[in-house]
C-alpha cells in the first residue's frame, strides 16, 4: 500500500508544481484542509492562503490565490487563479504590493475596496509562504 500520492498545481499561465508528496494542506474557501493518501473524491474551492505539501520527509509552501481543488484516485489536482511556489517569491516585490494595497484602503475614495482587500491578502500569503521556506 502506497503512502504517496500526487499532487499538481496549475494556474491559466502555467504547471506550477507536479510532485509526489505524503500529505497536503491546502486553504480551502471554508479553512484549511488537510489531505492524505486514499483521500476520497472530493471538489472544493480555493481561497487565498499558504499550502503546505509535505514529501520524503520535508515541508515546501506555496501561495495559493483561488481557484478550485480536486481529490480522485490518489491524485489532488488544484487548478489555482494564481499560485506561486516560496523559492520562486520575490519578497521586496511582495513587500511593495503589500504597501500598495494597505495605502488604497487607506485612501477609500473611489477604490475598489474589494479588490483591495483581496491584492492586500495576495500579497500576505505570498510573504507567509516565502516566510515559512
Amino acid at each position: 500500500m502506497t503512502k504517496k500520492f500526487i499532487m499538481e498545481v496549475v494556474t491559466p499561465a502555467r504547471k506550477v508544481l507536479s510532485v509526489e508528496v505524503d500529505s497536503v494542506i491546502v486553504p480551502a474557501s471554508t479553512g484549511y484542509l488537510g489531505i492524505l493518501v486514499n483521500h476520497a473524491p472530493l471538489v472544493t474551492s480555493l481561497g487565498v492562503g499558504v499550502l503546505k505539501y509535505k514529501g520524503d520527509g520535508k515541508e515546501e509552501y506555496a501561495a495559493v490565490c483561488g481557484g478550485f481543488m480536486e481529490v480522485s484516485n490518489n491524485k489532488v489536482s488544484i487548478m489555482a487563479d494564481a499560485a506561486e511556489c516560496a523559492f520562486e517569491i520575490d519578497m521586496e516585490r511582495a513587500k511593495r504590493a503589500e504597501e500598495r494595497a494597505r495605502e488604497r484602503l487607506k485612501r477609500k475614495d473611489g477604490i475598489d475596496t474589494l479588490r483591495a482587500e483581496l491584492a492586500l491578502r495576495r500579497a500576505m500569503a505570498r510573504m507567509q509562504a516565502a516566510r515559512l521556506r
